[in-house]
Parts: C-alpha cells; sequence; structure tokens
C-alpha cells in the first residue's frame, strides 16, 4: 500500500515541479501572472489527496492477518494500483501542459482559457482512478 501512495505522489511532484519551472520561466517576462499561473501546482496536488484517500480507506478496512482474505488483499490491491497509475498519468499530463501552458500565456494572454480546459481533461484521469479504487473498495 505504501508504494501506491508513492506512485501518486510521484505524479503530483512531478507535476507541481514541471510547471514550477514553466512559472519561474514565466515570471521573468510577465511577473505580474505568477498567481494565475498556480492553478496547474494546485491541480497536481490534488493528485495526491486523491492517494491519500484510497489509503486511508484501504488503512481503515485493513484486519488482523487471519481475517484479511486473499480475496480481500488483491481487491485492495487493485484499487491501489488504478488511483496509483492514473494519478502518475495525470501528474505528468498536468506538468507538461501546465509548463508549456504558463509560458505560452506569458507570450499570449489568450491561451489560459485553453490551458485552464486542457488541465481539467487532464485531472480527471486521475479522477477516473480515484472513481475505479472506490468502485473496487466496496466490492
Amino acid at each position: 500500500m505504501v508504494h501506491k501512495k508513492i506512485e501518486r505522489s510521484l505524479g503530483a511532484a512531478y507535476g507541481t515541479a514541471k510547471s514550477g519551472t514553466g512559472i519561474a520561466a514565466m515570471s521573468v517576462m510577465r511577473p505580474e501572472l505568477i498567481m494565475k499561473s498556480i492553478i496547474p501546482v494546485v491541480m497536481a496536488g490534488i493528485i495526491a489527496i486523491y492517494g491519500l484517500v484510497v489509503a486511508v480507506l484501504i488503512a481503515g478496512s485493513l484486519d488482523e492477518p487471519s481475517k484479511y482474505s486473499l480475496y480481500k488483499g488483491f481487491i485492495h490491491l487493485g484499487a491501489g494500483l488504478a488511483v496509483g497509475f492514473s494519478g502518475l498519468a495525470a501528474g505528468f499530463a498536468i506538468g507538461i501542459v501546465g509548463d508549456a501552458g504558463v509560458r505560452g500565456t506569458a507570450q499570449q494572454p489568450r491561451l489560459f482559457v485553453g490551458m485552464i480546459l486542457i488541465l481539467i481533461f487532464a485531472e480527471v484521469l486521475g479522477l477516473y482512478g480515484l472513481i475505479v479504487a472506490i468502485y473496487l473498495y466496496t466490492k
């Protein structure tokens, strides 16, 4: 379970780092847009929260080893994999779009709305993983 939390955190960390470098590069040209450009970093951080929710659910349902069935273990593993890999993919997508988006917005402010729409679609990838994980968890 711990390694699935690490996967989700890796996606969020990559998204934050990649978007952060774009913000730093953009702020040299247009420092007034810094606060507007924080949105990709916030969206990347939300990915880690999805993983935290699933980790807390799974940890709360753990029993002593004699009562913990193999079936339940595989269901929990599948839930962790679903939210983990989707969070990793979403974090990468948010990082790449956020980096290019804030740099592009600094040059052409009309790109901001398009960047936000693409970021929303990237964020939904992680949300799909959360939905699948919760569905698996309830089985």
